[in-house]
């Protein structure tokens, strides 16, 4: 694609008010690569694994303080509530990831679970982190298996190669008011961070995986044979199987 970008849709916790206990928020991210496939960019000096996975899972990245990431924590099975319970891994709230390909006249709908990478994943074996490694890890196809039992592949690793491929995370916080100010030396707009260390910039930064289970796909590029098809992720004995049907469109 010219340019990577697509629609997220997640679900906010609705007004005490509201009829319904979410209502949905939608915003364009950037597609960043099927996770354990990060695309190679020869401005990316961050370490990278060996190629030992492949997956069908979309990635894109975030700051840890923007809305959609406590929203896949809000909404999913944890129905995290607290701030402190949205800083690591997890999350796997539902979520669509639509993306229109004009060159090609097609819609391709993700829909599916959002997981948080954040930087406690090599840390302590916390619930988060052990329900992303298990939810996440299952859909990861093993194409190296001599590099899989040497344990040459690594979490952390992936995390890493992510932040080097984008390192602006100094931002001040998001959607909160300037108060007519500028922010501090801290927290500049658009700081790009030389340090894959760097403090501030990682504890802000996050990768979102999106598990999908269903995708709908849409070529219109002919309106006189026009179709869509749903590929249903179906799981069975081994690690799954993709199943189509044809639809009109």
């Amino acid at each position: 694609m010219p340019s990577p970008e697509f629609v997220f849709s997640s679900l906010h916790p609705a007004p005490s008010n509201s009829p319904t206990p979410y209502i949905p928020r939608a915003r364009y991210c950037i597609y960043r690569g099927m996770w354990t496939e990060l695309p190679e960019n020869k401005h990316n000096t961050a370490p990278q694994n060996p190629r030992v996975y492949e997956s069908d899972m979309p990635t894109f990245t975030t700051d840890v303080r923007m809305q959609k990431v406590g929203e896949l924590f809000s909404s999913s099975a944890g129905h995290a509530e607290k701030e402190e319970q949205t800083q690591g891994c997890g999350g796997g709230g539902p979520c669509e990831a639509v993306f229109w390909i004009k060159e090609t006249g097609t819609q391709w709908r993700i829909k599916g679970s959002g997981w948080i990478v954040g930087p406690d994943v090599e840390g302590e074996a916390t619930s988060g982190v052990r329900t992303l490694k298990s939810e996440v890890g299952r859909r990861m196809k093993i194409v190296d298996a001599e590099k899989h039992e040497a344990g040459e592949w690594s979490w952390g690793k992936e995390l890493t190669a992510h932040f080097g491929n984008c390192r602006s995370w100094k931002n001040p916080p998001p959607g909160t008011p300037t108060h007519g100010k500028e922010p501090d030396s801290d927290h500049q707009l658009g700081q790009k961070v030389e340090d894959l260390d760097e403090k501030i910039a990682r504890s802000n930064f996050r990768v979102v995986i999106i598990i999908p289970d269903e995708v709908e796909q849409c070529d219109i590029s002919d309106p006189a044979k026009a179709r869509r098809w749903k590929h249903t992720f179906v799981i069975d004995e081994k690690q799954g199987k993709w199943e189509t049907e044809e639809l009109w469109p």
